[in-house]
This record gives C-alpha cells, sequence and structure tokens, in this order.
C-alpha cells in the first residue's frame, strides 16, 4: 500500500495483510508518526479498487475486493486541531443571591455590583510575582462615603479679640484765609490757573488713535526697510551666483577651448588620435568635393587632386610622429606610476581610526632602484655627475651575476669608456636608451626586486614550467586532411 500524506506530499509504502482493518492500519499509522489518536483520516482509495471519500475503519482490506498481490495508493490526511480558550467571564450589573431570613425561609437578595471607576491604590499586602496580581488588604474593597463638610474653625470672627477706637490728628494744619478790612494778605506768590478746554473720552480715544497711527507708520516703515535690505541682499546675492556661474562657464569653455587644441596639439590617447583622424578624413572629403564641383577641366582637377594627395601624406607622418612621441610619453609615465607604486610605503589601518605609515625592506629597496633609473634618465648631467651614477648602478647590479646584470655592466663599463673619450652627446642616445630598458627589466625581476611580485602579470611559476609557453611561441600545424 503507497501511503501519501496530504498536502506535504510525503509518502511511504508498506507491505500489509488483506486482513487488517482500516482502524488497525490508522492505529499503527498514527503510533509511527507520534500524532494524537482519531487525528488521522484515509480517504481516496485508487489502484487494485477505487473508493472515493473517506474509508470505513470497520472495513478489512480484503472487504474492498483486493487480493494478496494488489497494490492501491491511500491518501492520509491529519486533522490538526488547536483547543480553543474558554471565554472570559463577565460580571453581570445585579446578582441575585438565595438566602435563609432569621425565620429560616429562603429569600431572594439583589447585590447590585459598582463597577470600578479607577485603579485601587497599592497600599500593602500581596503581589503575584508571575501574575502580576495584587491581593488588597491595607485598601478597603467598597468605596468610602464622602465627609460632610467642615466648620471653618481657623477664622478670626471665631477668635477672642478686643475692638477699640481710636482718634487721630495730623501733625500739619491748614486753613484758607481770605482779605478783608484789617488783614493784609500778599499775592506776590499766587498763580492765576486759567482752565482750558474741556477734554472728554472721545477726544482722549481719538488721540490714542491718532498716536496710533503714528506709531503703525513707524513700524511700517521699518518692516518695509527691513524688507528692502532682504530684497537688496537677496538681489545682489542671486547676481553674484549668476556672475560667478557665467565666469564658471567661461573658464570651462576656455579649458575645453584649450583641451581640445592641446588634443590636437599634442595627442595622447587613442581618442585624441581618433579626432585628428576623423578631422582629417572629413577636411579630405570637403576638399575633393570642393575640386570635384569647381569648374576646371579634368588636368586640372587631376593636378589638384595630387596636391591633396600630397598634403595628407604630409599629415598622416605627422600625425605618425606625434603617434610616436605619445607612445615614449605615455611608456614614460606608466614605468613612472610604476615605480612609485613599488616604493610606496605600507599604510595600516588601526582601531582608533588613525593609519601608520610603514617603511618595509622591500619597499625601501624599490625607493632606491627608482632613484637609480631616474639618475639613468636625467638629461644634461655633466661627466662627473654620470659617472657617479653610473658607478652605483653597477655596485647595484654586481650583486647578483646573471646574463642581465653582466650584460648591463658591460654597457657601463662602454659607456664610461666613451665618456672619458669626450665623445659627443648624441652618440650616447642608443647605448643609454638600451642600459635604461635594461635596468628596468633589472627592477621588473622579483628576484632582484621583491616588490614587483606584485605587478607581475604572470606568475613566476608559469615561466618555470617547461611546458608551458606563451601562445606566440607556440608554432601553429596546419591542418591535414
Amino acid at each position: 500500500v503507497d501511503f501519501v500524506i496530504l498536502p506535504e506530499g510525503y509518502g511511504q509504502t508498506k507491505r500489509l495483510d488483506i486482513r487488517s482493518s482500516i482502524a488497525e492500519i490508522r492505529k499503527e499509522l498514527e503510533a509511527e508518526l507520534s500524532i494524537p489518536e482519531d487525528s488521522l483520516f484515509l480517504m481516496n482509495m485508487t489502484g487494485a479498487a477505487e473508493v472515493a471519500g473517506n474509508l470505513d475503519p470497520a472495513k478489512r482490506l480484503y472487504e474492498f475486493g483486493l487480493n494478496p498481490t494488489d497494490k492501491i495508493g491511500v491518501e492520509l490526511r491529519i486533522n490538526y486541531y488547536q483547543e480553543q480558550p474558554a471565554e472570559e467571564y463577565v460580571m453581570p450589573d445585579v446578582l441575585e443571591i438565595s438566602l435563609r431570613d432569621a425565620a429560616g425561609q429562603m429569600k431572594v437578595v439583589s447585590v447590585y455590583v459598582e463597577r470600578p471607576t479607577q485603579d485601587k491604590p497599592y497600599l500593602g499586602g500581596y503581589r503575584h510575582k508571575e501574575t502580576r496580581s495584587e491581593y488588597h488588604h491595607a485598601f478597603t474593597q467598597t468605596p468610602r462615603p464622602q465627609q460632610s463638610g467642615q466648620t471653618v474653625k481657623y477664622h478670626r470672627e471665631c477668635q477672642t479679640y478686643e475692638y477699640r477706637t481710636r482718634t487721630t490728628q495730623t501733625n500739619r494744619d491748614a486753613g484758607t484765609q481770605m482779605p478783608k478790612s484789617g488783614v493784609y494778605i500778599p499775592t506776590l506768590d499766587d498763580v492765576i490757573a486759567i482752565p482750558e478746554p474741556y477734554f472728554s473720552s472721545a477726544d482722549l480715544a481719538a488721540l490714542h488713535l491718532e498716536k496710533a497711527v503714528v506709531i503703525q507708520c513707524h513700524a511700517r516703515g521699518m518692516f518695509a526697510r527691513k524688507r528692502a535690505r532682504q530684497l537688496r541682499s537677496e538681489r545682489m546675492a542671486r547676481n553674484e551666483f549668476l556672475e560667478q556661474q557665467a565666469e564658471k562657464r567661461r573658464l570651462e569653455s576656455e579649458l575645453r577651448h584649450k583641451r581640445e587644441i592641446e588634443r590636437r596639439m599634442h595627442p595622447k590617447t587613442y581618442e585624441d588620435f581618433e579626432v585628428l583622424y576623423s578631422e582629417l578624413e572629413a577636411w579630405r572629403q570637403n576638399e575633393t568635393m570642393r575640386i570635384k564641383e569647381s569648374g576646371f577641366d579634368e588636368e586640372t582637377k587631376h593636378g589638384a587632386l595630387r596636391q591633396l594627395l600630397h598634403k595628407e601624406t604630409k599629415l598622416l607622418q605627422t600625425i605618425d610622429r606625434l603617434k610616436i612621441s605619445a607612445h615614449g610619453h605615455n611608456r614614460d609615465a606608466k614605468i613612472k606610476k610604476m615605480l612609485e607604486a613599488m616604493s610606496k610605503p605600507r599604510v595600516w589601518a588601526q582601531q582608533d581610526g588613525e593609519t601608520t605609515t610603514v617603511h618595509t625592506p622591500f619597499t625601501t629597496r624599490a625607493k632606491e632602484l627608482m632613484d637609480l633609473y631616474n639618475g639613468l634618465r636625467l638629461p644634461l648631467l655633466s661627466v662627473d655627475e654620470r659617472l657617479d651614477v653610473l658607478l652605483h648602478v653597477k655596485w647595484t647590479v654586481k650583486e647578483f651575476d646573471c646574463n642581465l646584470t653582466r650584460e648591463i655592466v658591460d654597457l657601463i663599463d662602454r659607456e664610461a669608456d666613451m665618456l672619458n673619450r669626450g665623445r659627443p652627446e648624441k652618440s650616447f642616445k642608443g647605448l643609454r636608451g638600451r642600459l635604461a630598458n635594461l635596468f628596468l627589466q633589472f627592477i621588473e625581476t622579483p628576484e632582484f626586486n621583491p616588490e614587483a611580485t606584485r605587478f607581475q602579470r604572470v606568475p613566476r611559476e608559469m615561466y618555470q614550467q617547461t611546458a608551458v609557453a606563451p601562445l606566440s611561441t607556440v608554432p601553429i600545424k596546419p591542418v591535414t586532411s
């Protein structure tokens, strides 16, 4: 019997007795799968017997018409159930309690439940550490009745106080005397006060309004001047920004123009030469079209085309010379970059974010070799300075004995001999170029300069293998039929 657990799709094949019942088979499978009882359902029998739906647990296999050698398939489904939590108890608003009174008769008493409006204060008692349930012991479970208003005890009217009445007289007396016969009153210090027009509340409100308008004028003027200063500063900043942008564009245009001129006068990259070739081709096509469209006779046109071809040849020769010069310049720059990378010290990062520069013996060796190579390439040196450089190079390469070092020493001796003879500077060009190239090869050899190992395109182990050779040196055999 092939059992398939759905919907997982796991399968198992078992050999069963046809006298076994479906209930026994289910019990055995539940024990093997370690699942609760009556949680496994057998259904949809296929194969020698076709039965759809759940299989009757009381039936045996032979009752389905199966023979001992038949093969069937049965689907298994497991009922994963989960107990639902019980609903939380909600206390009703009124509780009806049956009890016996003093006469021994049953009596129903209604108890109204008062819902708490706020959490009771925890004034002491017990608190469960796991469930955090609080058991109040120091606070009553029923609300306290509100206390009635108490009599104010600390009031002056309730205290014993003695009232007393006293009369006082000021220290300064004043009086008024009118002139009369027998009494002279001087009038030198008298002031005549003339009453002004009556100033009513409406006049005061109008005065306040007038002064408020004056204050508003000054305040609005201050705000307007402040806004004007702000607008002027923004305009000045905007004009300055525009001038800077215009100056920046002008400088970029000039630099672009100079760069384009420099690209055509001193090309260095592949793109520079492509520009020259494309412009030369465009000029040739335009000149050819102009000659062909002119009204001259055929002989004159052929002469003009010959002159055009001659000019084109001269320009192509000029471009080739520029290409050779650019190749030499790019090669020198590449060699300089490589030597500087070899002699560059190690930079180690620390935990505090700082960096430490460390010169190793290999980088120091690379720095010395770079200085010697630059000394060999220096022009316009005196005879003594050139001999000093050659002597240092000779001491450096004589530390090793091989064909390369012996050839370098031979070239150094030859140049020293020519210098002592006073040969002209032009006769040293080829010799010095060959000496510089051989010393560069000496620098690029890892046995002489360990830092050169990082710049090897092919590992040294590959060169030492006899069965490995570059593709350019492997002879190509012709294909034979």
